[in-house]
């Protein structure tokens, strides 16, 4: 792994499960960076460029979700919220202002380390594609053209920063244009969860994914569709 792709910044007040994270991360090869409080954090991220960003919700000082929605302004790094059973508003909040994921303690480290795999995985997947790429990877429609080779967005002719979940959400849903995924399909396919996860997930980065794209091209952003009582398409105009 390049010093980039493996350096991850673990977020948390108590040291304990700082420790606890470090080593098991440690042991799958990545490179592990430590901030005790919400100030720490946000210097840290704003000044270096991690491949994920493990979360506490409550920290001192500045809370979990402010560092997110803070670091969201400037850099679209992966981020894990780590939140105590029933904060559930926390998970919530973290997910509108763009956590790509959560874990609630008390949590298994190998649980963790799975969530940790597949965001990288997905987020990382053009980051070894060679030059040979043909433009067959880019999806071009009236308002919005996706050039996969790049994870380039542009909406309106406008460069849309997107998060690698909001990116691999649109491109799932602009591959299969016109048709409708339920839910519980986009949770599977796109984050990966056959077991465990939240609806509302979904719910949350449809809403940021259209946030973003109507800031730049409103034609684009209606084409995300809502279909009531199943669950989301990519509506090509007529």
């Amino acid at each position: 792994m390049s010093d980039y792709s493996s350096r991850i910044l673990v977020v948390d007040d108590e040291e304990r499960i700082r420790r606890l994270l470090k080593m098991y991360l440690e042991k799958e090869g990545y490179t592990i960076d430590e901030a005790e409080d919400g100030e720490t954090a946000l210097r840290l991220a704003s000044g270096t460029d991690y491949a994920l960003i493990l979360l506490d919700v409550m920290l001192p000082g500045i809370d979990g979700v402010e560092v997110c929605s803070r670091l969201r302004q400037v850099k679209a790094t992966p981020v894990i919220m780590l939140t105590a059973k029933g904060e559930e508003m926390n998970r919530v909040q973290g997910f509108e202002v763009g956590a790509d994921d959560y874990v609630v303690k008390p949590f298994s480290p190998r649980e963790v380390i799975y969530r940790v795999k597949a965001i990288l995985r997905r987020s990382s997947v053009t980051a070894f594609l060679t030059k040979e790429m043909n433009s067959s990877n880019n999806i071009v429609f009236p308002h919005l053209v996706i050039e996969h080779d790049a994870h380039r967005v542009t909406a309106g002719g406008q460069e849309v920063s997107l998060t690698p979940k909001e990116y691999e959400l649109l491109h799932y849903l602009a591959v299969s244009p016109d048709k409708v995924f339920s839910r519980e399909e986009l949770l599977k396919d796109v984050w990966n969860y056959e077991f465990f996860g939240d609806l509302r997930t979904v719910d949350t980065h449809v809403k940021r994914l259209r946030e973003k794209l109507n800031k730049v091209s409103p034609d684009a952003a209606a084409m995300i569709t809502t279909v009531w009582g199943v669950g989301y398409k990519l509506e090509v105009p007529k």
